[in-house]
């Protein structure tokens, strides 16, 4: 085995009709769902213009400016996979551009992650497949290595195994565990029906607030009279 410079097999992916329960849900609730514990980060951002994504990781750990094995990562890719890549959040060297997302459509990809940088921005929005980075410059990769494909990686204190599902909206994106992924799919479901009660609720006048004021009380805040 070499460790750092290898290529695997993924060794499970989520049913196709459970990542497209996600896909329906916002990303906050479904963050809400796991306890607000896990993130990808403030700074990866959609670059495409709308819509949200979710598919099942295909993932990738890489040299800090290097694409190499972000291009083999495309070519092993299939319809609805989601390319997540590790490239330590160094943002000299672009990660991809206008030609491999063209190539990532072709091949059905569902969408990129990329701890790094990207270029041609304008190529991305115009073809607003879904793509999340950290930055973006003009200056392109190398193509040297070494790197890993379909082997768990984190950042941002998110921990990503190939096979997990990956969602994204403009709020950012997120790695549900493919073993805890129907139990949280019920969860953020409850959650779901909670708000839109709520909303109705604020709509009709009839919102209970009174918690408000029970938990400033019970946390010990003085209040004047009548507020």
């Amino acid at each position: 085995m070499s460790l750092g410079f290898r290529i695997c097999t993924r060794p499970r992916t989520a049913p196709a009709a459970l990542v497209q329960a996600f896909a329906n849900l916002p990303v906050a609730n479904v963050s809400d769902a796991m306890n607000r514990l896990t993130a990808g980060g403030p700074s990866l951002r959609p670059m495409h213009t709308s819509g949200g994504m979710a598919g099942v990781a295909l993932t990738v750990r890489s040299r800090p400016g290097d694409n190499l094995m972000l291009h083999k990562a495309i070519d092993m890719a299939g319809p609805g996979d989601v390319i997540v890549c590790d490239a330590g959040g160094d943002l000299t060297n672009a990660l991809m551009g206008e030609l491999m997302l063209a190539y990532a459509v072709k091949r059905g990809v569902a969408g990129f992650v990329l701890n790094g940088a990207i270029r041609d921005l304008d190529a991305i929005r115009q073809v607003n497949l879904p793509v999340y980075a950290a930055g973006v410059t003009h200056r392109g990769p190398y193509k040297d290595g070494p790197g890993e494909i379909n082997t768990p990686i984190s950042f941002g204190g998110m921990v990503i195994e190939p096979g997990d599902i990956m969602i994204g909206d403009p709020d950012g994106v997120l790695a549900v565990p493919f073993a805890q992924a129907e139990a949280i799919l019920r969860k953020t479901e409850a959650k779901q029906a909670a708000e839109s009660a709520q909303m109705a609720a604020i709509v009709a006048g009839t919102n209970d607030r009174s918690w408000v004021d029970a938990t400033l009380r019970r946390l010990g805040c003085e209040i004047p009279e009548g507020l």
